[in-house]
């Protein structure tokens, strides 16, 4: 039974590990702020959700511990996305490749013109 779990917790390591790994990539690919926002912010959520299951899997006196870390990522992970993306439109980080500017109708921005 330990075996089953030791490579349960192997298997759930390199999945989480890959998705840390597409995030990383995604942060150094993708062409601006906002995308580099989403790829971190998704992504590193369910790696570092992935990596405490493994946690609980090898140590399971770990459950109550793992499960308050995973609630805070899902709580505090798109919040801090949310405030660095504010931060950046407020800051007039240019959107690059964008179809449509909600947020300057919203805020009355001339930024409008600038994606057009």
């Amino acid at each position: 039974m330990d075996t089953i779990r030791e490579g349960l917790a192997l298997v759930v390591v390199a999945i989480g590990s890959a998705f840390s790994v597409i995030g990383v990539l995604g942060i150094l690919r993708l062409p601006d702020v906002y995308a580099r926002l989403h790829a971190a912010g998704k992504v590193s959520v369910f790696g570092a959700a992935l990596l405490a299951l493994a946690v609980v899997l090898l140590a399971p006196g770990t459950l109550g511990r793992a499960l308050i870390l995973v609630a805070l990522l899902v709580i505090a992970g798109p919040v801090v996305s949310h405030a660095i993306a504010s931060a950046a439109y407020r800051m007039n980080v240019p959107i690059k490749h964008a179809v449509r500017n909600d947020l300057a109708r919203v805020q009355g921005d001339n930024r409008s013109e600038e994606i057009q």
